[in-house]
């Protein structure tokens, strides 16, 4: 994926979406979401991470989806934002960490989401989803 111009460009909001739900269905792989992720300026992660926080608080995250999120992330789970998504409620702010940080929050965030979309699509939307962004046809690329 090519960085757009305009971070007001939906391009770019089409794109982070597509890459998280992607990765959330199994449609890409982590690594080509993190490739993706590395690949953006520094103001364009925070907008990512800023947009991938507002799906995970939508997916209503648990602790319990933290937890798993983490161990499935490869972040240790005394990094800031492994620690962050795993309080009783979640904490968000991503974006605001220090931007050594925001590769790894982003690996967390979209892990967490993972686990946490997958339990809401098989337990609210199991057949019978009419939300596009559960129902994509193709990879993130």
């Amino acid at each position: 994926m090519t960085e757009p111009n305009n971070a007001d460009d939906p391009s770019f909001w089409y794109g982070t979406e597509r890459v998280v739900n992607g990765i959330a269905q199994g449609l890409c792989t982590l690594d080509h979401g993190m490739a993706w992720f590395t690949n953006l300026s520094p103001a364009r992660r925070q907008e990512a991470l800023h947009e991938a926080g507002l799906y995970a608080m939508q997916a209503h995250i648990t602790a319990a989806d933290g937890r798993a999120g983490v161990a499935r992330s490869g972040v240790k789970p005394t990094a800031n934002p492994a620690v962050m998504i795993c309080m009783d409620p979640p904490r968000y702010g991503f974006s605001g960490l220090p931007a050594d940080e925001h590769v790894k929050a982003f690996r967390v965030l979209v892990s967490v989401f993972t686990v946490a979309d997958t339990r809401r699509r098989q337990a609210y939307c199991k057949g019978t989803c009419t939300h596009a962004w559960h129902n994509l046809t193709r990879n993130c690329e």
